[in-house]
């Protein structure tokens, strides 16, 4: 992946066809647009485009529609409406859905408040009981509703109080049931089973008969209700489908309308001129110059992306078909500025690389290149991409260790990390492709500066060269400490080596000041030189820790080895039919702890040991003009 070239484009236009100018734009996916605002701030005279839309309320009043009354309206070209009349139509057909709205709402409020009395008598069902004579009664009060089973016993306890109660049916927590008492004696009595946490239920007056009798009145009330709701539903879509065609015109006007209204604020206008600012990749910019220039009052200017210091060019990185996945771990760091390198092909490749070393398995990877492509084909996670990946990468190394499902008989390993003789130099090599990696690192660093022109970070930054000299030469004499290279690096080599660039990272604040011609210690050496010190200790004992952190690598792969051996070991204690229960489950266990893991851990590898020595992430995205309406 690469960042696209941009070219800055400006579009002017005379003020009153604005509306025609945005109406070519709003559906553009190559122009990126700049705020007006930008420019109204800063230049006295210029305004923002501030126009009403005569078409949104109508708009929002359709979008009710839709959502409330079940409107659906196909897709339709705009065309030039006379609002008056387009308002009349669209009044005129809601207020002939409303209505049927309303009887379908009334019915089902009867069948609902049918449903609650049919659940409340089925728990009252006596073929005895008559309601209409239950409840007109003149000289009884009759409550009914449920209390807890746990309290009938107590109802014993007021044997001596006037009331007559009688249990209908019982669910294990509660007993449903009705008790009658005289009026006199009312309040007494239903004292008492408040006490038992009595909850009365009131029986709809339009229940009549015994509750069996009742209940089928009710149900049959309920069909002829559905029924009804079907036949007004379909009126109502009748209504809506012989309006359709005018309906989605409106909307489809409307909505343009309203993407026009919207894309007004970058518009920036200046008299009776107008202009639009924005950035556009360079293979598109003489397309975008004929489409607009065959009026003959319009003026399209092409510019460099830098051609206003007010403007920042946007980001809009080249996918390819290997490193597109990984862009997602890219943005979670940020996007790259413009003028800086998109990393995400070194992070596709390292990702992979430092994963496949850590989960190597022949069998497991196979089964990640599997659930990854489940996983991007059933529900689009780009996460599933990355495992198809790293999975390839996983048997790869897989077959270098000879590991099939942790099994090292099936393929002839060439090197087998968990042989006492391999472990050391397993755990120099980790440390070999980190310091590797950070040199790699650097030199991006280095590279984006000299791009930018940004000389003091170049030279005197720990990133840098002074930074990249130092690492190189301290790695260097460590390794012919060890015997391996038989070098003579004497003092000559130590002071040009490893005490100037040091020195030079020391002095990167006071040096980049006097390049720019500024006064190297403002504040005094006393101060500045308190302050390096600690500074330059942080940067050393960076460096330390940054390459010391590769040590994980060679770790998970002794990790990884170990514990498909402690599986191993388990299935082979079970045996029979248990050694391939333990095998399988192993290696789940296996591959959702570690395979986990390592991903996190490989992860943090490219955040902090390897993005903070020369990524940013402080670009702006690149945004087309439809993106943005459609926020």
């Amino acid at each position: 992946m690469a960042i696209a070239k941009m070219k800055l484009v400006e579009i002017e236009f005379p003020e009153d066809q604005s509306d025609v100018i945005l109406s070519k734009l709003v559906d553009s996916e190559d122009f990126h647009p700049e705020p007006a605002s930008k420019f109204a701030d800063s230049v006295r005279g210029l305004t923002v485009l501030n126009r009403p839309n005569p078409y949104a309320d109508l708009l929002a009043r359709m979008d009710e529609a839709k959502s409330n009354l079940g409107l659906t309206l196909d897709d339709a070209k705009s065309q030039m409406l006379d609002i008056a009349q387009a308002d009349a139509l669209f009044c005129d057909v809601v207020d002939q859905a409303n209505k049927i709205d309303k009887l379908q709402k009334d019915l089902q409020q009867m069948i609902n408040e049918n449903n609650e009395a049919i659940t409340q008598l089925k728990n009252m069902q006596d073929d005895h009981l008559n309601l209409d004579q239950l409840f007109t009664s003149h000289y009884l009060q009759i409550r009914y509703g449920y209390m807890p089973t746990m309290n009938l016993d107590k109802l014993k306890y007021y044997d001596d109080q006037v009331f007559l109660f009688k249990p209908f049916f019982k669910d294990g927590k509660y007993c449903y049931c009705l008790y009658m008492t005289t009026e006199t004696h009312a309040p007494e009595v239903d004292n008492i089973f408040s006490s038992l946490y009595f909850e009365r239920i009131h029986i709809p007056s339009f229940v009549h008969g015994t509750p069996k009798e009742a209940i089928g009145q009710l149900e049959e009330e309920n069909d002829a209700a559905k029924k009804n709701i079907d036949k007004y539903e379909s009126r109502k879509q009748k209504l809506f489908a012989d309006n359709k065609a005018d309906l989605s015109t409106i909307y489809a006007t409307c909505k343009e309308n309203a993407e026009t209204s919207e894309a007004q604020k970058y518009v920036v206008v200046f008299g009776q001129q107008a202009a639009i600012y924005g950035f556009c990749e360079d293979k598109y910019a003489k397309k975008l110059k004929k489409e607009f220039e065959v009026r003959d009052d319009v003026k399209v200017e092409i510019k460099p992306p830098m051609g206003d210091s007010r403007l920042t060019p946007p980001t809009k990185l080249k996918e390819n078909w290997f490193s597109k996945p990984f862009g997602m771990f890219v943005e979670m760091y940020g996007v790259p500025a413009y003028t800086d390198m998109d990393p995400t092909n070194f992070v596709a490749i390292s990702y992979c690389i430092l994963f496949g070393i850590m989960f190597g398995d022949v069998g497991q990877g196979a089964v990640l290149i599997l659930v990854g492509f489940l996983a991007w084909k059933l529900k689009k996670l780009r996460l599933g991409l990355v495992g198809t990946r790293i999975g390839v990468f996983s048997i790869i190394f897989g077959c270098l260790f000879g590991s099939v499902f942790g099994s090292e008989e099936i393929l002839t390993p060439f090197f087998m990390p968990m042989k006492s003789t391999n472990t050391m130099p397993l755990l120099l090599a980790a440390i070999g492709i980190g310091v590797l990696l950070i040199i790699i690192s650097m030199s991006f660093n280095v590279y984006i500066n000299a791009k930018k022109k940004n000389w003091g970070e170049f030279l005197f930054s720990q990133n840098g060269v002074a930074g990249l000299a130092f690492y190189i030469c301290v790695i260097l004499l460590a390794i012919n400490a060890l015997g391996k290279l038989g070098l003579p690096l004497g003092t000559p080599y130590i002071v040009v080596g490893i005490v100037l660039p040091i020195l030079l990272i020391f002095l990167k604040e006071p040096l980049n000041r006097k390049m720019q011609g500024y006064k190297m210690f403002p504040e005094g050496f006393g101060s500045f030189f308190t302050e390096g010190f600690f500074e330059l200790f942080d940067v050393v004992l960076t460096f330390i820790t940054n390459t010391m952190s590769f040590l994980r690598v060679g770790g998970f792969v002794l990790s990884h080895a170990g514990m498909m051996l402690v599986v191993y070991t388990l299935a082979e204690m079970i045996g029979g039919v248990g050694y391939w229960i333990t095998l399988v489950l192993g290696n789940a266990f296996v591959m959702c702890l570690e395979g986990m893991i390592v991903g996190i851990q490989v992860l943090r590898l490219e955040f902090y040991e390897m993005f903070s020595r020369y990524y940013e992430g402080n670009g702006k995205p690149f945004i087309s003009m439809k993106e943005n309406l459609e926020k």
